[in-house]
């Protein structure tokens, strides 16, 4: 990877992996509607220059029935889940409940249509990240979050579907056009809910200072680092920051917030991660069977004398490249017409210059 991609790839790593430290910050200050609104708000205000000097909303005409899906799926429900689960659990609880985004869409792909095949590897990876789930999920379910617990991987799966449907049903529609159009949706969706909840005071700087990243950094920007990320090292590679974004969520929960980071969270980050690695990998097709051997000749088809063989017998007559006998017989290159026993010139042949 050169040295741009890998300064991409950092940046990309922090800036996914910090909007759980900020959704955390904002939530003590805002509604969940509120703090949704502003996000998508700002973020599709700021990719609408984009899109419109790169003239790419005019590509999104009968794509409407699956932006709508996707807008719900990836954005509209997912921030206020994750929004409203982060009231009650550890930032970096949700971060590496979120890690399981990759084993849910390993078995989505496998099952709506996908080309991989589910190895013994990847199902191994598939069992071992689901118990790091369920290390990680357990106590919090068992302490009366497991409705929290549920809304964190119910927003996994739609960050897992999502990408579904952006590469099956909007590959060929612009980027900056789809999420841009997309956030644009899920803001109005919450501007009525956010202002029935908008606070009666001014929230404190931490929290404005919070909405602003969450829409600029996290949201604007990010499309905008990881598209560049993607031409840099191509897809497969830039995919890679799933596996990152979680141990910033962890870090920067226990450096800024002063989350405990106990043995649970530490085995079930690495069984999360590990996990998802593994049921990552991809399954290389099947090798191809070998070709079959040529067939045998027929004993009883006439023969086509070969060049060795006219020489033992005399110079002859040579024929013309794809003639036939008259039973049809092809003759092979520099042969004499064998018809019946009888050998005798194809007329008007005569050997090619170069042959």
């Amino acid at each position: 990877m050169s040295r741009r991609g890998w300064v991409l790839f950092a940046a990309m790593s922090l800036i996914w992996g910090i909007p759980y430290l900020l959704i955390k910050v904002a939530d003590g200050g805002v509604s969940v509607p509120v703090l949704v609104f502003v996000r998508v708000a700002l973020g599709s205000l700021l990719l609408l220059p984009v899109a419109l000097r790169r003239r790419e909303l005019g590509a999104l005409r009968g794509h409407w029935r699956w932006l709508v899906t996707f807008a719900v799926v990836e954005i509209i429900g997912p921030f206020a889940l994750l929004s409203s689960a982060e009231k009650h659990l550890a930032s970096s609880t949700s971060g590496l409940l979120v890690a399981a985004v990759p084993i849910i869409g390993a078995v989505l792909a496998r099952f709506t249509g996908g080309s991989d095949r589910l190895t013994v590897v990847r199902w191994t990876g598939l069992i071992i990240g689901l118990a790091g789930v369920a290390v990680l999920a357990g106590p919090d379910a068992a302490h009366g979050d497991a409705l929290s617990v549920g809304a964190v991987l119910l927003t996994a799966l739609g960050y897992a579907i999502g990408p579904i449907i952006a590469n099956r049903k909007l590959a060929d529609v612009p980027t900056a056009a789809v999420n841009t159009v997309c956030l644009a949706m899920a803001a109005l969706v919450y501007l009525v809910p956010a202002i029935l909840t908008r606070p009666h005071e001014l929230p404190s700087a931490n929290v404005i200072l919070s909405l602003l990243a969450l829409g600029a950094i996290c949201t604007a920007a990010a499309f905008v680092v990881f598209f560049a990320l993607i031409a840099e090292v191509g897809p497969a590679r830039a995919t890679v920051i799933t596996y990152v974004n979680p141990a910033v969520a962890v870090a920067l929960g226990v450096l800024v917030l002063n989350e405990h980071l106990t043995l649970a969270v530490g085995g079930a980050f690495v069984l999360i991660l590990g996990g998802s690695i593994l049921a990552t990998r991809p399954s290389f097709p099947a090798p191809a069977p070998a070709p079959a051997p040529p067939a045998p000749a027929d004993p009883a088809a006439p023969l086509a004398t070969s060049a060795s063989a006219v020489a033992d017998d005399g110079p002859g007559p040579t024929v013309r490249a794809g003639a036939t006998g008259r039973n049809g017989q092809p003759f092979s290159r520099f042969s004499r017409s064998v018809a019946d026993g009888d050998p005798r010139p194809v007329q008007g042949s005569q050997p090619g210059p170069a042959e």
